[in-house]
């Protein structure tokens, strides 16, 4: 799978036996963003889908919206000394008209695969104003389709059958068909790579459609639910308290530990279909 994985020699311990034999490893390397041609960002990702992961960063901090807002997305030749293509940089062109986005000192522009908002100078900073309101969306789930989700993320991951190691982003319809999904190191990359893929895709906003994680709902992840205009984030495991208080702020339903047949529901539960009685 090229630099999505690489392969490192281990001792394998079992039942006593030692075993030495190489072993598969999700990739991790670092890529900058730049926009016109000046550094914005350096996240710690795993390469692959690098042109939607820069789109989608852009949508979450609130730089476009549009399709048609970027003209151009390419890998920058000249990254190293001698000139050449570490393939670890990428340059986004605006088009004519669409605002920079603001690099002062209100951010540290460096975020690592497990923290995409230790840089964040302060709270206010990332309550980014959405572009679109999901309070009204009318999106309505059956229960059972909602349960169905993390089978059918689980499924279409490639990557993680041979590393164990990456997180996953799914967006499905209400029916359980999924859109898209990708795979990083970091759940907020592979949430960016989801959204970045929609964006080019013309698709935003992302109206009555369900965004499904492998790990945790953080606050970072329901704000970037909120931009791409995503009624609903659902996540196997428990979300964060401010995850919960953002989510009821925007009218976003929220559901965490959803495993098997059961799931918490922590906002608008108004879009769970009612189960039928008898």
């Amino acid at each position: 799978m090229g630099r999505v994985t690489a392969r490192r020699p281990i001792l394998h311990i079992q039942d006593g036996r030692y075993t030495r034999r190489p072993d598969t490893l999700a990739a991790e390397e670092p890529l900058e963003i730049r926009v016109g041609g000046r550094p914005l960002t350096v996240t710690m990702r795993t390469p692959g889908h690098d042109f939607d992961l820069a789109a989608g960063f852009l949508v979450s901090e609130g730089v476009v919206w549009a399709a048609d807002q970027v003209t151009r997305i390419w890998y920058c030749a000249g990254a190293t000394a001698d000139g050449g293509n570490t393939y670890n940089v990428v340059d986004v062109a605006l088009a004519p008209g669409v605002a920079a986005p603001d690099t002062s000192l209100q951010r540290n522009f460096y975020t690592t695969s497990s923290c995409g908002l230790c840089g964040k100078a302060s709270l206010e900073a990332v309550r980014t104003a959405a572009k679109w309101s999901v309070a009204d969306d009318p999106l309505s789930i059956a229960p059972f389709v909602l349960t169905s989700l993390p089978g059918r993320l689980r499924a279409a991951q490639r990557v993680f059958d041979s590393t164990g190691g990456l997180h996953a982003a799914g967006l499905f319809t209400a029916d359980g068909e999924l859109l898209g999904l990708r795979e990083d190191v970091g759940r907020h990359n592979a949430v960016d790579k989801v959204v970045g893929h929609a964006l080019r895709s013309g698709l935003l906003p992302l109206r009555q459609t369900i965004l499904m994680v492998s790990g945790r709902a953080s606050f970072e992840l329901v704000q970037k639910a909120l931009m791409a205009g995503i009624p609903m984030l659902a996540a196997v495991s428990a979300p964060s308290s401010l995850a919960v208080d953002l989510a009821v702020e925007n009218g976003l339903t929220l559901v965490g530990f959803l495993r098997g047949s059961s799931m918490n529901v922590y906002t608008g539960s108004r879009r769970l279909q009612p189960q039928p009685v008898g």
